[in-house]
Parts: structure tokens; C-alpha cells; sequence
């Protein structure tokens, strides 16, 4: 009883992170009864990972970008861009392959410092700055583009958005063992890795979780990798786009977690002036971040064209929304300070089953917008609900109760004299 009590408390304290995990648990099994089971086919959760792998990569860079305080509302417009560029690189230079996808990460890498620079030298709101890009690179994919699609383009781009690791079986297996063998691999380094935290926090004498908490937690976590794995390989094994996206939520949770870096962008976006005391170099980090988000919206945008085979003049139209979406359904908050990698993803996943599991159901676009939309303020009023519960913020009510009024002392009156309260002075005591 002591134990479960234990591991209450801790959950209560934790409700912002157990909360969107739960949240994500709830949506998947309410979608899979609404259809009938077809979220959950091997297919379907193949395709859930494929169509919303650049969503999930700009979300890691957003949700960065959101824990120093700033916003980013071009990388939609960034990555049709660079989509673009892919085309006019491939298909009309002749270019090869390995030469262009360098070429346009550098490319979203110089976008990123133009932004940057007028955001971290200049001064100007990330706001005005990002608002202003999303114009400009939407009309530069225009005129790149010439209003036209370019297409198609050779095999090795396009399995960077639908390909599969090769089939070590031939085929002739149930499931693919490639697969199998590294979800197995990534189940059992996640329970080593977790299990060395928690005997380093205990080592430390740091807070640490409750016995009965953490064993369930790892636990589920080690089944739902499991069941994945499963069911991707029940179909036609890994995608290539989710390697590359396990590779990037591992280097950059290292990144926020582990690194000086990680811990300035958190300062900046706690207390700006204190970080600047603190001798933290708060422009160089703004800048940095900047860069990093052109060149993961470079990636989105590449992912996103070799999917489709074709460069659109409408790409990434929407994906800003989207990746803001995730971050904030994910856990960070509006004014900066708080967020992980790791909860952005879990954001991504909330937008990627709420937008499959309704496209099943047939609902039309105008109902999915209204639906996400409520599911955002939601997940914004969540944040705020419970940083007033804790303490962290001003509740509406709170700002709305009567003062106290001081009491006052009255001094003895003569008789037939009225009794005149006098305030207190400040060296008497009240």
C-alpha cells in the first residue's frame, strides 16, 4: 500500500509528462475500436510512420527552438523550398543523388543563419523574422519551381522517404528478421540505458522515481517496442525514414540532456537575463538553433518530396502548424524553458494517429482541423491548469480575490472621545 501510495505521489507531481503519455495510449485504443481494428494492422502503423516522419523531424527542431522562448513559422515554406531545389538539382542539373542531399542541408543551413542572424544580432522577434521567411521562401519555391511540379526522381532519393531496409530472409519468412533483430536490440539497450539512470540517480542521492512506478513504466515501454516491432515486421520490415529519425531523437535528447549547449538553450529560455549574467553567450546559442531548424527543415523537406516523387509548388504548406503542434501537445511550454525531445514525439504521434484515425473514419478535412484544433487548446489549458496547481503560474481566479486589509490598532479614548483606529507603525508589532 506504501508503495503504491509512493508511486501516486510521484505521478501527481509528474502529471505534465505521465499525462501526454496517457493521452497518446487513450487516442490509439479509442481510434482502434472506432475503426475496427485497422489503425493497429501492420500496414496501417507502417504507413503512420512513413507519412508522419517529417512531421516528427521538424518537431525535434521546434521544440528546441520553443525551450529558448522564440518560434519558427517558416520551416513549412523552408522545407517545400528545398524540395524545389531537389528537383532543379536532380532533375534539371543532373545532379547525383549523394551530391544534392548535402547540398540542400547546407542550403537550409544558410537559411537558417539568414534567420538567425536577424533574430540573434539584429534583435528582431523571431515572430516577425519567421512570419516574414514564410513569405519569402514560399514565393522563392514558386519561382523555383516555376508554378510547375518536377518529377520523377531516381530510386535512392525516394527510399529516403518510403524505402525499406532489405529483407535478410528473401522474403520467405512471416516476419522480417532485420527488424525483429533490431527492435529486440533497441527494447534491450532501453532497459540497460534505464536501468544505469536510475543507478546513477541513485548513486548521487538524486530524486528518483518509485520502485513500483519505474518497473511499470519500463515494463510497458519495452512491450509497446515490442508490439512495433511486431507489427512492422509482419509487413515489410523497417522504413528507412524511422532509422533515420531514431537517429536523431537519440543524438539530440543527448543533445538537450548531456551537452553544454542543451543546458544554455534551456537557461535562455528560463530567464534570458540571468542566462546573459550567467556569461551564457545567448546570441551565438539563438543563432545555433536557427541554423540546426534550417537544416532538419531541409531534411523534412527532402523526406517529404522523395515520398511523393515530385517537387510541388504547394509543399510543406501546413507542416509549421503541425511541428508547433507537436511541441506544444508534447509538454513545452509557451514561455520557453521546458520541453524534451522525447515529448515532442510523443506530440507528433498524438497529430499523426488523430490525422490517420479520422482520415479511416472518413471525416473531411474540416472536421480534422476542428478536432486538432480542440486537441491543442486542450493540451495548451492542461500546461497551464496544472503549472497553477502547482504553483509555477496565476490562476484567473486568484487575480480576482479581495487583498486583505492590514488590521489596525486602536489607542485608548478619553472617555466621552471616539475610538480612531490608528495604522500600525512599521517598528510595532501588529
Amino acid at each position: 500500500m506504501s508503495a503504491l501510495r509512493e508511486s501516486l505521489g510521484f505521478l501527481t507531481s509528474r502529471l505534465r509528462q505521465v499525462g501526454i503519455f496517457v493521452a497518446l495510449i487513450l487516442i490509439v485504443l479509442l481510434f482502434q475500436v472506432l475503426t475496427n481494428g485497422i489503425l493497429l494492422e501492420p500496414q496501417n502503423v507502417t504507413n503512420l510512420v512513413v507519412q508522419n516522419s517529417y512531421i516528427l523531424i521538424l518537431a525535434i527542431g521546434m521544440v528546441m527552438v520553443i525551450i529558448a522562448g522564440h518560434i519558427d513559422l517558416s520551416v513549412g515554406s523552408i522545407a517545400g523550398f528545398i524540395g524545389a531545389v531537389a528537383g532543379v538539382m536532380i532533375v534539371h542539373w543532373g545532379w547525383a543523388w549523394w551530391i544534392a542531399i548535402p547540398a540542400c542541408l547546407l542550403v537550409g543551413a544558410l537559411v537558417g543563419a539568414w534567420q538567425g542572424y536577424w533574430i540573434a544580432y539584429v534583435g528582431i522577434p523571431a515572430f516577425i523574422v519567421t512570419l516574414a521567411g514564410m513569405l519569402i521562401f514560399r514565393g522563392l519555391t514558386l519561382i523555383t519551381l516555376k508554378n510547375q511540379q518536377i518529377t520523377p526522381f531516381p530510386a535512392e532519393l525516394r527510399a529516403l522517404g518510403g524505402g525499406f531496409l532489405p529483407d535478410i530472409s528473401g522474403g520467405n519468412s512471416v516476419l522480417e528478421w532485420l527488424t525483429v533483430i533490431l527492435g529486440v536490440g533497441a527494447t534491450v539497450a532501453l532497459l540497460v540505458q534505464a536501468l544505469k539512470e536510475r543507478r546513477i540517480r541513485r548513486k548521487f542521492d538524486l530524486e528518483n522515481e518509485p520502485m513500483a512506478w519505474f518497473a511499470t513504466k519500463t515494463t510497458f515501454i519495452a512491450l509497446l517496442m515490442l508490439i512495433i516491432t511486431f507489427l512492422l515486421a509482419s509487413y515489410r520490415g523497417t522504413p528507412i525514414v524511422l532509422i533515420v529519425l531514431a537517429v536523431l531523437v537519440i543524438a539530440y535528447t543527448a543533445l538537450m540532456n548531456n551537452s553544454v549547449f542543451g543546458r544554455h538553450t534551456y537557461a535562455i529560455g528560463g530567464n534570458l537575463h540571468a542566462a546573459e549574467l550567467s556569461g551564457v553567450k545567448t546570441k551565438a546559442v539563438t543563432f545555433r538553433l536557427f541554423v540546426n531548424m534550417g537544416v532538419l527543415a531541409a531534411l523534412a523537406g527532402l523526406v517529404f518530396t522523395a515520398r511523393l516523387n515530385s517537387a510541388q509548388p504547394a509543399g510543406g504548406t501546413g507542416f509549421e502548424l503541425d511541428s508547433i503542434a507537436a511541441a506544444f501537445i508534447g509538454g513545452a511550454a509557451v514561455q520557453g524553458g521546458i520541453g524534451t525531445v522525447a515529448g515532442a514525439m510523443i506530440g507528433g504521434l498524438i497529430m499523426g494517429v488523430l490525422n490517420n484515425g479520422m482520415s479511416i473514419l472518413g471525416l473531411g478535412t474540416d472536421y480534422q482541423q476542428l478536432i486538432k484544433g480542440l486537441v491543442l487548446l486542450l493540451a495548451v489549458g492542461f500546461d497551464i491548469f496544472n503549472k497553477n496547481r502547482t504553483g509555477g503560474g496565476t490562476s484567473i481566479t486568484s487575480r480576482f480575490k479581495k487583498k486583505p486589509v492590514p488590521p489596525a490598532t486602536t489607542e485608548a479614548a478619553t472617555p466621552g472621545e471616539s475610538t480612531v483606529p490608528v495604522p500600525a507603525k512599521a517598528s510595532e508589532t501588529v
